[in-house]
């Protein structure tokens, strides 16, 4: 029997005592699996609407959150529902009387139908569906009234002013 050379005998001990890693890779699918679902549902809670370039929000300190609505925006050039424009700013606040006709028959054509239930008198429900105004701060009142008026006269009966959420000091 020949004695081993200091170089076999080292490379034989570091073949010994150097196991192999073992990854048992399904339970790390499983943990990617859950934390990506996770994400997705805690994600879905947070609700955004999207400002148009040409409106500036007012800053506010409220800290109820949005809920689906219809939205009416309104900018220093032009009145949209739901992003479609139906009536330039200059045409609304030239019109007779409180109401905007085009925006009001944009707005009963999307009212939804009544419900077969109707709300029972006294109740803590709104008297119809609900829109949010989108206005840009240097609108003058007097459109936002106009708008205000035309969206009660198409039986919305809940009105919501987007603001800008500001830090509170």
């Amino acid at each position: 029997m020949s004695a081993a050379t200091p170089l076999a005998r080292r490379a034989a001990r570091k073949a010994r005592n150097q196991s192999s890693l073992d990854m048992n890779l399904v339970a790390l699918i499983d943990i990617f699996t859950i934390l990506i679902f996770f994400l997705l549902t805690s994600a879905s809670g947070i609700e955004l609407l999207q400002t148009p370039r040409d409106v500036r929000l007012p800053p506010s300190v409220s800290q109820s959150e949005p809920r689906e609505t219809i939205v009416i925006g309104v900018s220093a050039t032009e009145i949209t529902v739901q992003g479609r424009r139906v009536a330039g700013t200059d045409e609304a606040l030239s019109t007779d009387g409180e109401v905007i006709a085009a925006l009001k028959a944009e707005l009963d054509r999307l009212r939804p139908a009544p419900a077969a239930a109707s709300a029972q008198e006294g109740s803590a429900e709104p008297a119809g569906p609900g829109v949010t105004l989108m206005a840009d701060q240097a609108v003058p009142y007097s459109l936002l009234r106009k708008v205000m008026a035309t969206a009660a006269a198409a039986q919305f009966g809940e009105l919501s002013f987007a603001v800008q959420r500001k830090a509170l000091s």
